[in-house]
């Protein structure tokens, strides 16, 4: 009887950002960063993938420098770039049909933005 050996390429799993999430979210922005504190660049996260528990990307919103929402990727390093351009192709999407107000207005993001920053950099 032959055996046959099966690979199970590990699944990536996508999901909104919950609060639970948001110190995993400020150590890996923080290791990308070499920084002590978060700043505005952190953003707003809002979508993130996991793979076996361990978050490996996220998605933030920021404010562009012509004052714009958008969007900015952080990845832990080493990651596959099949990974990545599937979780861009998410993100864009999520991005695009989302209707929340940190979505669509700018000053409603700037006072997020900086009310999450205060709370993460109190430690």
């Amino acid at each position: 009887m032959e055996t046959t050996v099966q690979h199970h390429k590990e699944q990536v799993q996508y999901a909104e950002v919950y609060i639970t999430d948001m110190w995993a979210l400020k150590n890996i922005f923080l290791n990308i960063q070499n920084a002590s504190k978060v700043n505005q660049d952190f953003g707003l996260p809002f979508f993130l993938a996991r793979k076996k528990n361990e978050i490996i990307l996220f998605a933030s919103l920021i404010i562009s420098g012509t004052g714009r929402i958008s969007f900015k990727i952080y990845e832990k390093r080493g990651l596959a770039e099949t990974d990545k351009r599937a979780f861009a192709l998410k993100v864009e999407n999520y991005f695009k049909k989302s209707t929340a107000p940190n979505f669509r207005n700018p000053e409603q993001l700037k006072s997020s933005i900086s009310r999450t920053i205060s709370w993460l950099n109190l430690e």
